[in-house]
């Protein structure tokens, strides 16, 4: 079996509306003077459809389903306070029949806004300041209980969840040859690794032959590290498929210049990009992921990085919940 057919094999939920639309940003292009490029496009994966959208449903397409194969009756994720991933984890679980439970690295705020409220409003259960150590130890009294848990990291970030990315590159090529175009580069927000681990490996599997650039979005410990956190998880995704690793750790593109001061504190270079992206395109982004990653592209576009020829695509991985915390 080929590993396009044993992508195809993997157990899948259809969770999504598939494929999101790819559309150029001409009133951008525009705005920075980009007459003779580099073109500016975007895929909209804040469009997936599940609870309000973003590129976590992809992922949950492959880990809900293999928690349905395992018979689990309880559904654990952890993340941040404003965590997209809860928020969609949740949702997706609570309509499966399945009781979701948050770990959130926070305290409880005062009022449950922004991703909270969709989750609260599916019966999610919350534990507040929290670690993977407690979710885990927690899974395990579960399990002593004669419960079935079903465990899915930050972010659905391991093998498993990285599918959905590798099926994306699938779609990302289609697109390409129905729009006629050949992307370059795509640039994606990089947090816990899954998204661009996944293209990495989409993209040797599929022949789409764009480099695929992530822009953290939390400070790295040191850029080297992160490169080998991506390389690792592609390596292992890669693996699960029968193919060899798609990239080593040096030759990971990775920028860790634009995450500011820590994870979920806005910059004020991405508060710029997502007035300047509303204003052009009527497209919004979220100050914790895509503000970040795409006021990297522009800066990466000032500098001189992209070609004038180039077709340089911007992964929107949704979070615009974020906007209403």
């Amino acid at each position: 079996m080929d590993a396009g057919a044993k992508l195809d094999a993997l157990p899948r939920l259809r969770l999504c509306q598939l494929p999101t639309p790819i559309q150029r940003m001409t009133r951008l292009e525009k705005t920075l003077g980009l007459a003779d490029g580099p073109h500016l496009w975007i895929k909209r994966d804040d469009l997936t459809g599940l609870a309000f959208g973003g590129n976590k449903g992809r992922k949950l397409e492959f880990s809900l389903a293999e928690a349905r194969e395992q018979q689990a009756d309880v559904v654990m994720t952890r993340g941040g306070v404003q965590s997209n991933h809860c928020r969609q984890t949740a949702v997706a679980a609570a309509a499966l029949g399945m009781e979701p439970h948050l770990f959130l690295s926070g305290p409880q705020p005062a009022a449950m806004t922004g991703n909270l409220l969709p989750s609260q409003l599916v019966g999610a259960r919350f534990h507040f300041n929290t670690t993977g150590d407690d979710m885990v130890a927690f899974a395990d009294q579960l399990k002593a209980q004669g419960r079935r848990p079903y465990v899915i990291p930050t972010g659905a970030s391991n093998p498993t969840g990285a599918m959905g990315y590798v099926n994306a590159a699938r779609e990302i090529v289609a697109q390409q040859r129905e729009l006629g175009v050949a992307f370059d580069w795509i640039v994606c927000a990089t947090g816990s690794c899954g998204t661009q681990a996944g293209l990495l490996v989409g993209a040797r599997l599929f022949s789409l032959s764009a480099a695929v650039m992530g822009v953290a979005v939390s400070p790295p410990r040191d850029i080297a590290s992160r490169r080998e956190d991506v390389a690792s998880l592609a390596a292992r995704t890669a693996d699960r498929l029968g193919l060899p690793a798609p990239v080593d750790s040096d030759n990971v593109l990775f920028e860790g210049g634009y995450a500011g001061e820590g994870y979920a504190i806005p910059t004020a270079a991405g508060t710029q990009a997502i007035e300047l992206l509303a204003r052009t395109e009527g497209v919004f982004l979220d100050p914790c992921y895509t503000a970040k990653a795409f006021s990297g592209l522009l800066d990466q576009l000032g500098k001189g990085r992209f070609d004038h020829g180039d077709q340089v695509l911007f992964l929107h991985t949704g979070g615009n919940v974020a906007l209403f915390a």
